[in-house]
Protein backbone atom coordinates (compact mmCIF):
# COMPACT_ATOMS: atom_id res chain seq x y z
CA UNK A 1 0.00 0.00 0.00
CA UNK A 2 1.48 3.28 -1.13
CA UNK A 3 1.28 6.05 1.39
CA UNK A 4 2.46 9.65 1.64
CA UNK A 5 2.28 11.22 5.07
CA UNK A 6 2.86 14.90 5.70
CA UNK A 7 3.88 16.38 9.03
CA UNK A 8 5.24 19.59 10.47
CA UNK A 9 2.29 21.89 9.99
CA UNK A 10 1.01 24.15 12.72
CA UNK A 11 0.39 27.70 13.82
CA UNK A 12 3.14 30.28 13.39
CA UNK A 13 3.33 34.05 13.54
CA UNK A 14 4.01 36.11 10.44
CA UNK A 15 7.73 36.22 9.74
CA UNK A 16 8.27 32.82 11.29
CA UNK A 17 9.37 29.51 9.82
CA UNK A 18 8.10 25.96 9.51
CA UNK A 19 9.58 22.80 8.07
CA UNK A 20 7.19 20.35 6.48
CA UNK A 21 8.07 16.72 5.93
CA UNK A 22 6.62 14.10 3.62
CA UNK A 23 7.40 10.44 4.22
CA UNK A 24 6.69 7.98 1.43
CA UNK A 25 6.23 4.27 2.01
CA UNK A 26 5.02 1.23 0.18
CA UNK A 27 7.26 1.36 -2.82
CA UNK A 28 10.58 2.74 -3.92
CA UNK A 29 10.05 6.45 -4.45
CA UNK A 30 13.72 7.05 -5.02
CA UNK A 31 13.14 7.44 -8.76
CA UNK A 32 10.00 9.56 -8.41
CA UNK A 33 9.55 13.30 -8.67
CA UNK A 34 7.95 14.65 -5.54
CA UNK A 35 6.26 17.95 -4.92
CA UNK A 36 4.24 20.19 -2.65
CA UNK A 37 0.89 21.80 -3.31
CA UNK A 38 -1.29 23.92 -1.10
CA UNK A 39 -4.94 24.86 -0.91
CA UNK A 40 -5.75 28.12 0.87
CA UNK A 41 -9.21 28.44 2.43
CA UNK A 42 -11.85 28.95 -0.24
CA UNK A 43 -9.33 28.79 -3.07
CA UNK A 44 -8.08 26.26 -5.56
CA UNK A 45 -5.07 24.09 -5.01
CA UNK A 46 -1.81 25.63 -6.24
CA UNK A 47 1.67 24.41 -7.01
CA UNK A 48 4.33 25.18 -4.40
CA UNK A 49 7.46 23.28 -5.37
CA UNK A 50 8.78 20.09 -6.96
CA UNK A 51 12.03 18.17 -6.80
CA UNK A 52 13.47 15.51 -9.07
CA UNK A 53 14.38 12.05 -7.90
CA UNK A 54 18.03 13.00 -7.57
CA UNK A 55 17.29 16.31 -5.91
CA UNK A 56 19.23 18.07 -8.60
CA UNK A 57 16.29 19.82 -10.23
CA UNK A 58 13.84 21.96 -8.33
CA UNK A 59 11.06 24.32 -9.32
CA UNK A 60 8.86 26.70 -7.37
CA UNK A 61 5.59 28.53 -7.64
CA UNK A 62 5.89 32.22 -8.45
CA UNK A 63 4.64 33.30 -5.04
CA UNK A 64 7.53 31.55 -3.24
CA UNK A 65 10.01 34.32 -4.11
CA UNK A 66 12.98 32.63 -2.47
CA UNK A 67 11.24 32.03 0.85
CA UNK A 68 10.80 28.25 0.55
CA UNK A 69 13.33 25.49 -0.08
CA UNK A 70 12.42 21.98 -1.17
CA UNK A 71 14.78 19.09 -0.51
CA UNK A 72 14.93 15.32 -0.28
CA UNK A 73 16.41 13.08 2.33
CA UNK A 74 19.29 10.75 1.62
CA UNK A 75 16.94 7.79 1.34
CA UNK A 76 14.98 9.72 -1.33
CA UNK A 77 11.71 8.52 0.16
CA UNK A 78 11.43 11.65 2.25
CA UNK A 79 10.91 15.22 1.19
CA UNK A 80 11.01 18.49 3.04
CA UNK A 81 9.78 22.03 2.57
CA UNK A 82 11.55 24.68 4.59
CA UNK A 83 9.32 27.73 4.72
CA UNK A 84 10.73 31.04 5.93
CA UNK A 85 9.35 34.57 6.15
CA UNK A 86 5.83 33.23 6.32
CA UNK A 87 2.94 35.59 5.72
CA UNK A 88 -0.78 35.12 6.45
CA UNK A 89 -1.38 34.42 2.76
CA UNK A 90 0.62 31.22 3.18
CA UNK A 91 -2.17 29.82 5.34
CA UNK A 92 -3.35 26.64 3.64
CA UNK A 93 -3.47 22.88 3.77
CA UNK A 94 -0.18 21.65 2.31
CA UNK A 95 -0.11 18.38 0.38
CA UNK A 96 2.74 16.29 -0.93
CA UNK A 97 2.50 14.43 -4.21
CA UNK A 98 4.62 11.97 -6.15
CA UNK A 99 4.75 10.49 -9.63
CA UNK A 100 7.23 8.93 -12.00
CA UNK A 101 6.59 11.84 -14.38
CA UNK A 102 7.74 15.30 -13.33
CA UNK A 103 5.19 16.90 -15.62
CA UNK A 104 2.38 15.12 -13.78
CA UNK A 105 3.58 16.34 -10.40
CA UNK A 106 3.95 19.95 -11.54
CA UNK A 107 0.54 19.87 -13.22
CA UNK A 108 -1.10 18.61 -10.07
CA UNK A 109 -2.03 15.25 -11.53
CA UNK A 110 0.50 13.14 -9.68
CA UNK A 111 -0.54 9.59 -8.94
CA UNK A 112 0.11 9.64 -5.19
CA UNK A 113 -1.07 12.22 -2.67
CA UNK A 114 -0.90 12.67 1.04
CA UNK A 115 -3.75 13.73 3.31
CA UNK A 116 -2.36 17.18 3.93
CA UNK A 117 -1.08 19.18 6.88
CA UNK A 118 -2.53 22.49 8.01
CA UNK A 119 -0.32 25.57 8.10
CA UNK A 120 -1.75 28.67 9.72
CA UNK A 121 0.14 31.97 9.77
CA UNK A 122 -1.19 34.61 12.12
CA UNK A 123 -0.68 38.33 11.57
Amino acid sequence: QVQLVESGGGLVQAGGSLRLSCAASGRAFSSYTMGWFRQPPGKEREFVAAISWSGGTTSYGVFVKGRFTISRGNAKNTMYLQMNSLVPEDTAVYYCAADSLRSAVVAGSGRYWGQGTQVTVSS
